[in-house]
């Protein structure tokens, strides 16, 4: 697992298939099935443009491919510089199960703490498997909206939001 740079734009191929996978597989990350390339690297190269500024991107790769990526969106509000928000946790199908999103949320809250993040906050799809995942790391359920965001397939769907305080 590494953190990426913004010059590192030949990422943005891998990436774009990965959030294809992620996508047609039913995560609820802000697209609709199906997922074209076009959409994918558009959004990919909108990321990237952002990372000079207060977005963070990692990446897990094994044996070459890119197997998972999260995102940290830092505050920069002035009463908000403890928080940051993750963003787009995303592991391709057939590397689950097999610790990559532990990896990847160990190493985002390990750079959050370094950038004395003390709160960190996210939402996902209600009773999805990365629900799951975020208990199992510790997260604490703060609340749901109703009919906050639509599956992949276009379905309204409750979203959970959750939260974690770091320690120094």
């Amino acid at each position: 697992m590494r953190r990426v740079a913004a010059t590192e734009t030949s990422l943005i191929e891998p990436l774009g298939e990965l959030l294809i996978d992620a996508v047609h597989s039913g995560a609820s990350i802000g697209f609709l099935a199906p997922v074209s390339r076009e959409t994918a690297d558009r959004y990919w190269h909108g990321v990237f443009a952002s990372l000079s500024g207060d977005l963070l991107l990692w990446v897990a790769e094994k044996d070459g491919v890119v197997v998972g990526t999260v995102q940290l969106a830092l505050c920069d509000k002035d009463n908000g510089r403890h928080r940051a928000e993750v963003k787009k946790l995303q592991v391709l199908r057939a590397a689950r199960g097999s610790g990559v999103a532990t990896l990847l949320m160990c190493g985002l809250e390990a750079e959050a703490r370094r950038r004395r993040r003390s709160l960190l906050f996210l939402d996902t799809l209600l009773a999805s498997h990365a629900e799951d995942v975020y208990r199992h790391l510790g997260w604490i359920r703060a609340g749901e909206i109703p009919d906050y965001a639509t599956t992949p397939d276009g379905e309204l769907f409750p979203t959970v939001l959750y939260f974690k305080q770091l320690r120094a």
